[in-house]
């Protein structure tokens, strides 16, 4: 369990930096038009919110933490 937590904490905290440093983003892809069978789309790219990363980042210290100061 506790190497566990100590892995789970790691992640979210690499990955929080990640989103941080502004490289956290995904593609969202809308339908412009259609008619019939045509169909046109477009794709953007959209940034992960900042504050879902600083989330990542308290969580994943927590955890991290809370998984090497553990007695077990």
């Amino acid at each position: 369990m506790r190497t566990i937590l100590i892995v789970i904490g790691i992640v979210l905290l690499g990955a929080g930096l990640w989103v941080v440093f502004g490289h956290g983003s995904y593609s969202q892809t809308d339908t412009v038009f259609q008619l019939g069978s045509l169909k046109a789309t477009a794709t953007h790219d959209k940034a992960i919110p900042e504050w879902l990363g600083i989330a990542g980042i308290v969580v994943g210290g927590l955890l991290a933490l809370g998984g090497l100061l553990s007695k077990r």
